[in-house]
């Protein structure tokens, strides 16, 4: 019920959300008399936040058109490879690109789209041929498509790696990294050819070290308090409709519950900037939040499986986790390569709560495995900003690269 009476809300805002787009026209259109008249920049600027703290933020774009290739400029496309119910298997086609080292990224199913590791595509286009999991907001996903578990993931994930080839390497960033070693693990188990490389960054595999208050709230709830305060039916006009979920706007509103002031200091910061006429930091300000306000539900079965698999139980560390009644063991991975990347400061993800895939990927000899730590940085500057760009991504083009043939 309490998702239907957050539409409704949302459904009843409209007309103030289309007041406040007028009326920031009226004040803040240099075209308008009334934009000349004092306090008219605070008033347009009033509307403007207005609007954007009430509107709805669908699915970004990923929006790269153009990367540099080996000295050469390259159009990029988005092209489906496969399409599931709830992914799909995005290809970044580089027109005109030599031949480079396949990667598939497994983006977060945790709450944001996949255009949150656009950073991340970015860079890694400049050397690789890029595919990525698209994932699909469970709303939008009809109940006859049944429903969605942890074992389904981990089954996406296989025929995703599958279907890439094993001439392919693997990046799992943050959530995924869980579900992609159980995948890999049956893989080998199962003496198939696994992925040249995997990259686990930021994710949960132990979160017994270096608990963070992410983990904690997670783990000292019984899962009867998920089931009865988080769980939600989609409600009707989505074509999900009554379908379970755990809902988008949930799990912004515990985004935001982390760092609450750090949030109300930005978009005052962002009213400033747009009385004083500082463009440039209110478009940057828009970018962030365009992105990181874009929130997409989660299938119900998913969601309840991750909390008591991976945070209550700690089933993968500790040898116990099964995928469709076959144990998962990652010991049995021989011939992929092993590189894990962690921030120094992440309130997610713990250091050492990555690096735990180390002791359990005991087939992998030593030579063939790669740790980083990096200084300074939090959860979402693994992936993404100025040191991922400097410090992170080059050593993960080093090591892919030292490990595709």
């Amino acid at each position: 019920m309490l998702y239907q009476l957050y539409d409704w809300q949302r459904t009843a805002l409209e007309p103030w959300r289309l007041l406040a787009r007028m009326a920031n026209e009226f004040y803040g259109h240099p075209a308008s008399p009334a934009s000349y008249l004092p306090g008219a920049r605070r008033a347009a600027a009033a509307f403007d936040l207005m609007g954007r703290l009430t509107q709805h933020y669908g699915r970004p774009a990923f929006g790269i058109d153009r990367v540099e290739v080996a000295g050469r400029e390259c159009a990029v496309r988005e092209v489906v490879e496969l399409e599931k119910p709830f992914c799909r298997l995005l290809h970044f086609v580089r027109d005109g690109a030599p031949a480079q080292p396949k990667v598939v990224v497994f983006a977060p199913l945790s709450g944001h789209f996949a255009t949150l590791l656009r950073d991340t595509v970015n860079s890694l286009l400049a050397d690789h041929d890029v595919w990525i999991t698209d994932w699909v907001d469970a709303k939008e996903v009809p109940l006859a498509a049944g429903p969605f578990h942890f074992d389904d993931y981990v089954d996406y994930a296989r025929e995703f790696l599958r279907f890439a080839g094993p001439q392919a390497h693997a990046i799992s960033v943050c959530q995924p990294t869980v579900p992609v070693l159980a995948a890999v693990s049956l893989m080998a188990a199962a003496g198939e050819a696994t992925p040249r490389s995997l990259t686990m960054m930021g994710g949960p595999i132990d979160t017994r070290s270096s608990p963070t208050a992410v983990n904690d709230f997670a783990a000292y709830r019984p899962m009867s308090w998920f089931e009865s305060k988080v769980i939600q039916r989609v409600p009707m006009r989505h074509p999900g409709f009554n379908r379970r979920v755990y809902p988008g706007f949930l799990q912004f509103a515990g985004f935001v519950a982390m760092n609450p002031d750090r949030h109300f200091e930005s978009h005052v910061q962002y009213y400033r900037h747009l009385v004083q006429g500082d463009g440039e930091s209110a478009d940057s300000h828009r970018r962030f939040y365009d992105e990181y306000n874009a929130v997409m539900d989660l299938p119900a079965e998913y969601y309840l499986e991750t909390v008591e698999r991976v945070f209550h139980k700690h089933l993968l560390p500790r040898g116990l986790l099964r995928v469709r009644g076959e144990r998962v063991r990652p010991d049995a991975i021989r011939q992929s390569a092993l590189f894990t990347i962690e921030g120094e400061l992440d309130d997610i993800s713990g250091p050492g709560q990555t690096k735990a895939a180390h002791a359990l990927c005991k087939g992998i000899p030593a030579k063939r495995k790669a740790h980083y730590e990096a200084p300074g940085v939090g959860h979402y500057g693994i992936f993404s900003g100025r040191k991922y760009r400097e410090t992170i991504y080059p050593r993960i083009r080093d090591f892919i690269a030292s490990h595709d043939r």
